[in-house]
């Protein structure tokens, strides 16, 4: 069987150069939150999820810091009924990443997201944006239902494949 070149790509994410990727954290921790990036970095992946090179898409890094999801309890005031202290998050780092990726480019939407690393102190994680107002999207027979209002905000609904995974995880 002959392999092609996203093939290639896939086998080499398998196992990463640690030196390349780790000074590549680094860089990427002094940077913005939620930055854009010319090129996405795991084009198999990317292709895979619905990338394409062409007008009205962009990919952004984003960069979350890891821990526990766990509410603060509040420390003033009398103790109160709600005091959140046994409660988590219920969403997952993806669909964080996501969600911050769209406050910043508000009239984009998620198309999907996919993760790029993690170090001791961040995920970080590539999110596929589509402008549904540029007509190169809108013709595309692929992508064009991105452009009907029923879904807008989609990512802030739970209508993306991350959500969808942690609400299933959750509602177990």
């Amino acid at each position: 069987m002959v392999k092609g070149f996203y093939q290639y790509i896939k086998e080499a994410w398998k196992k990463p150069d640690i030196k390349l990727l780790r000074q590549r954290m680094i860089e990427w921790r002094k940077g913005e939150v939620v930055t854009r990036v010319e090129k996405p970095l795991r084009l198999d992946r990317a292709r895979a999820l619905g990338y394409k090179d062409k007008k009205g898409i962009i990919v952004v890094r984003v960069r979350i810091r890891r821990g526990g999801h766990k509410r603060p309890r509040p420390n003033k005031g009398r103790g109160g009924t709600r005091l959140h202290t046994n409660k988590n998050l219920r969403m997952n780092y993806q669909w964080i990443a996501e969600q911050r990726a769209v406050k910043k480019f508000k009239n984009l939407e998620v198309l999907n997201s996919y993760k790029i690393g993690k170090d001791g102190v961040n995920y970080f994680y590539e999110v596929i944006l589509v402008d549904p107002n540029v007509k190169e999207i809108q013709s595309d027979k692929n992508l064009n239902w991105l452009s009907k209002k029923t879904n807008r905000k989609r990512v802030f609904r739970g209508l993306t494949s991350s959500a969808k995974k942690s609400k299933s995880v959750n509602d177990k």
